[in-house]
C-alpha cells in the first residue's frame, strides 16, 4: 500500500505503530520484488466492478494514526452507485484486516466517504469489499476535500474530524431522490442586476468595493462598520454585487440572531428563494435540504453560522465574516477551527473576495491590514462622529466621591442619563455576567500584573506566592513597570442583577431582561429599561435613547490576553445600538477613563486600539504575531509527550503548569497544560510536528489522552 493508502480494517497500515521510515523501506522492497498489485475480480464468489474496481475510502474515525485513505473492492452491484463523493459503509476493525473469500467477515460496519475509484491498489493482499452505499448523493467534492485537508493540517487535526463539521448529517427525505438516483444539476440562477451603493456611500472605498465585486474582482477588505442597523443591508448589497458577476457568496455570522437580520436584508433585496440559510435553529431536515440546494447549485448565496464556513458554494466569489471576535466563530470540537482562518484559506484557494466586518476590530484583523493581505474599509472621522453616540465615563475617583453611587451602585451621572433617556425611549443597561475569573493588577494604575519571563498573567496561590499562569515561574519581587507601584489588587468579579433595583426606582417604567436563560431579539421603541448581559442586547425600534455600561472592571479584569479587546468589542456592540449624538444618544461607561479600551470607546476608534494592541503583542511575542499551541493532559503526560516531539528549533515551551479541570475543579485535580510558542513562519512546522507525535502516540496506545489545540482562544 502507498503512503496515503492502507488496507481495510484493523487499523490499516501503520496501525502497529511502525514509523514512516520503516513503512517506506517495506514499500520499496515490495516494489523491487515486483509483487503484483491487487486486481480484485471476485468477492465471496460475486463479480466485482469491471472498471476501476478499487475504491479509496476515508473512514469516519477521527484518530490521527488512521488519517489516510483505505482501499476496498467495489462489488458489481454497487458499481453504479459507488461514485466519488458518496457516503459508504465498510467493514473496519478487528478481523476485517485480512478478510478473504470463504472466511467469516470481521470488523464492524462504520461510515466513510468514497474519495476516488482506481484500477489497482498499492496493497498486495486481498481487499475487503464495500458493504453499502448509503446514498448515491455525492456530498464530498474535490474542492471541499482539499479545503478540509488544509484545515486539518493547519490545526494538527484529522481529516475525518473536519468533515464531521463540514458535511451535515444525512436526512433521507431532504435528498428528494427518485429511483435511487440524485436529480440532475439545475441550471444556475440568472444573475441579478448590480445593486445601488446605498449606505456603502458613507465609506471612502465603499462604492469602489461594490464595483469591484460586480465586475468579477476579488478585493480583500477589513471593514469597520459604522454604528447602527445598516450593517446587515450593507452585507446584502455586497452579496448582490457578487451575484451580479455570476459568482456565489458566503456570509458567516456568530449566532442565529444576526443570521436572521442578514436573511431579512437579503430577502428584501433579492427576493424569496435566492439564498440559503444554514443555522442549527432550522432543524436537521431543513438545514440539510438547504445545504443540498447549495451543493447542487440551485442557490449561490448562503448566510449561516459557524458550520456554514464549509458550505459548498459554486463558483465562490465572496466570503464574509461578521464580528470575528465573537466566541461563536471558534468551534468547540476537534480540531477547533476558527471561521476567520477558514475563510482566509477559502479566499486564497478560490481566489475570491474577502470581507471581514464588525463594529469593533480584532488584533487579527489589524494584522491582515498591516501585512497588506487586506485593505481597510472605514468611514471618515466626521462621518463616525455623526453616527456614533456621545460616550461619557465615570471612574473610581468619581465613584468614591459620589454618595448616590455608594448607596445604589449607580453614579449620579448614570441616574441623570436614565431619567433623560426614558423621556425619549428605551434605555439599555449592560451588566457583565457572573463568573468572571479575577486576575491581579497594580493597585495604583490598574495595569495587569505579568510575568517578567514570558509576560503571562500572575496569580496568587493560597500561600501568598505569586506564580505565572503560563510558565509557572515564581515572582518574589514584583513591581509595576508602568508606575513603579508594589501593591496588587484583585479585579472586580461579576455584577449582580440590577433589574429589581431599577424597577423600584422607576415603578412606572417596564423593565425587561435579556440574558442566557431568555434572550430578546427586539424591543419596542417606547420608554423601558432593558437589562442585558453582553452579547444578548436586543435591538430597539429606532435605537436606544441611552445606554449604561456597568462594572467595566468585570470584563477588563478577566485573566485573558484578549480582555481589553473583548471588553471594547462588547461595549461597542451595545453602544452601536444607541441613537447618534445628534439625536440625543448617550452612553455612560463605569470604568477608569484613562484605560486604553475606555479611551478607544470614547473616541470610537476600535481600529486604532487594535493596531496598538498588535504592536504590544509583537514586542511581547504574543499571538497572533507569534503562533501558539496548547498541550494539555494528566499530570506527567504533557512533559513526556513534548519530550518526544521534534519541535522547530525556534520553539519555546512554557510550562507545563497545573490548570483547573473542566467544571471548575482545582489544579490539584491532576490536569496540566504547556504552551508552545513559535515566531512567524514556523506555525506550519509546529502543527505538523505536534500532529506527527500525536499520531505516533495514538498508534502505540501510549497512556492517557493528550489534547492539542492550535491557536487557543484563551491562553490566560
Amino acid at each position: 500500500m502507498s503512503g496515503e493508502n492502507g488496507q481495510a480494517g484493523g487499523g490499516g497500515a501503520g496501525g502497529d505503530g511502525a514509523p514512516p521510515e520503516q513503512l517506506a523501506l517495506i514499500r520499496e522492497s515490495v516494489r523491487r520484488a515486483k509483487v503484483p498489485r491487487a486486481k480484485p475480480r471476485t468477492w465471496r464468489g460475486a463479480a466485482l466492478a469491471k472498471e476501476l474496481p478499487v475504491a479509496r475510502v476515508l473512514v469516519d474515525k477521527g484518530v490521527l494514526h488512521l488519517d489516510r485513505y483505505f482501499d476496498y473492492a467495489v462489488p458489481e452491484e454497487l458499481d453504479e452507485a459507488a461514485q466519488p463523493g458518496v457516503r459508504v459503509r465498510v467493514r473496519f476493525g478487528a478481523g476485517g484486516r485480512t478478510v478473504r473469500e470463504g472466511r467469516r467477515e470481521g470488523g464492524s460496519l462504520i461510515d466513510g466517504y468514497l474519495v476516488e475509484r482506481v484500477a489497482e491498489s498499492d496493497y498486495a493482499g486481498p481487499l475487503a469489499a464495500l458493504a453499502q452505499v448509503v446514498s448515491p448523493e455525492p456530498v464530498l467534492d474535490p474542492e471541499l476535500l482539499g479545503l478540509a485537508r488544509a484545515v486539518a493540517d493547519r490545526y494538527a487535526g484529522s481529516l475525518a474530524d473536519v468533515l464531521q463539521l463540514a458535511v451535515p448529517p444525512r436526512h433521507a427525505r431532504a435528498e428528494a431522490r427518485e429511483s435511487g438516483a440524485p436529480p440532475a444539476p439545475p441550471a444556475p440562477p440568472a444573475p441579478p442586476a448590480p445593486p445601488e451603493p446605498g449606505s456603502w456611500a458613507r465609506y471612502g472605498r465603499g462604492e469602489g468595493f461594490l464595483r469591484a465585486l460586480a465586475g468579477g474582482g476579488a478585493p480583500r477588505a477589513v471593514w469597520t462598520a459604522l454604528p447602527g442597523p445598516e450593517w446587515a443591508e450593507e452585507i446584502a448589497r455586497a452579496v448582490a454585487a457578487t451575484l451580479a458577476s455570476g459568482r456565489g457568496a458566503l456570509v458567516v455570522v456568530p449566532s442565529g440572531r444576526p443570521a436572521g437580520r442578514v436573511d431579512a436584508a437579503l430577502t428584501a433585496l433579492l427576493g424569496e428563494g435566492q439564498h440559503a440559510v444554514l443555522t442549527a435553529d432550522a432543524g436537521q431536515e431543513r438545514r440539510y435540504r438547504e445545504w443540498l440546494a447549495v451543493r447542487r447549485g440551485a442557490v449561490r448565496a448562503v448566510v449561516g453560522t459557524r458550520a456554514a464556513m464549509f458550505a459548498p458554494v459554486r463558483n465562490l466569489g465572496l466570503v464574509v465574516v461578521w464580528d470575528d471576535g465573537d466566541s461563536g466563530h471558534s468551534d468547540d470540537h476537534a480540531p477547533f477551527p476558527h471561521v476567520r482562518e477558514v475563510l482566509e484559506l477559502r479566499a486564497t484557494r478560490d481566489r475570491c473576495a474577502f470581507l471581514l466586518g464588525g463594529w469593533s476590530c480584532t488584533v487579527e484583523a489589524a494584522q491582515l491590514v498591516e501585512s497588506g493581505w487586506a485593505a481597510p474599509l472605514v468611514a471618515e472621522r466626521e462621518t463616525v462622529r455623526a453616527t456614533a453616540p456621545l460616550v461619557r465615563t465615570v471612574g473610581d475617583q468619581d465613584l468614591a466621591r459620589d454618595e448616590a453611587a455608594r448607596a445604589a451602585r449607580l453614579p449620579t451621572l448614570a441616574w441623570q442619563t436614565l431619567r433623560e433617556g426614558l423621556r425619549q425611549g428605551p434605555v439599555l443597561i449592560q451588566v457583565p455576567r457572573r463568573g468572571y475569573v479575577p486576575r491581579l493588577a497594580c493597585a495604583q494604575c490598574r495595569a495587569p500584573a505579568r510575568c517578567r519571563r514570558c509576560a503571562g498573567p500572575l496569580e496568587a496561590r493560597d500561600d501568598g506566592e505569586l506564580r505565572c499562569v503560563w510558565c509557572g515561574t515564581g515572582e518574589t519581587s514584583w513591581h509595576c513597570p508602568e508606575c513603579g507601584g508594589f501593591r496588587l489588587r484583585a479585579q472586580v468579579v461579576g455584577a449582580r442583577r440590577t433589574a429589581e433595583e431599577l424597577g423600584r426606582a422607576f415603578p412606572a417604567v417596564p423593565v425587561r431582561t435579556s440574558g442566557r436563560e431568555h434572550v430578546l431579539d427586539t424591543v419596542p421603541g417606547t420608554p423601558a429599561l432593558v437589562v442585558s448581559t453582553p452579547g444578548a442586547e436586543p435591538v430597539a425600534e429606532g435605537g436606544y435613547a441611552a445606554a449604561l455600561l456597568l462594572d467595566g472592571w468585570a470584563m477588563l479584569g478577566r485573566p485573558d490576553l484578549r480582555a481589553g479587546e473583548e471588553a471594547l468589542r462588547r461595549w461597542i456592540g451595545a453602544a452601536a445600538l444607541v441613537r447618534p449624538q445628534s439625536a440625543g444618544g448617550t452612553v455612560v461607561i463605569v470604568a477608569e477613563p484613562t484605560l486604553r479600551p475606555v479611551q478607544a470607546l470614547v473616541r470610537w476608534d476600535p481600529a486604532g486600539h487594535a493596531v496598538r494592541e498588535l504592536g504590544e503583542r509583537r514586542e511581547l511575542a504574543f499571538p497572533p504575531v507569534f503562533r501558539m499551541a496548547a498541550v494539555a493532559g494528566p499530570v506527567g503526560t504533557v512533559a513526556e509527550f513534548l519530550a518526544g516531539v521534534e519541535l522547530p528549533g525556534d520553539a519555546e515551551v512554557l510550562g507545563p503548569v497545573p490548570v483547573a479541570a473542566p467544571g471548575g475543579a482545582a489544579p490539584s485535580a491532576g490536569s496540566e497544560r504547556a504552551l508552545v510558542r513559535v515566531p512567524p513562519g514556523s506555525g506550519a512546522g509546529l502543527a505538523a510536528a505536534l500532529k506527527m507525535a500525536q499520531a505516533a502516540r495514538m498508534a502505540r496506545g501510549a497512556g492517557p489522552e493528550v489534547r492539542i489545540r492550535i491557536d487557543p482562544p484563551d491562553i490566560g
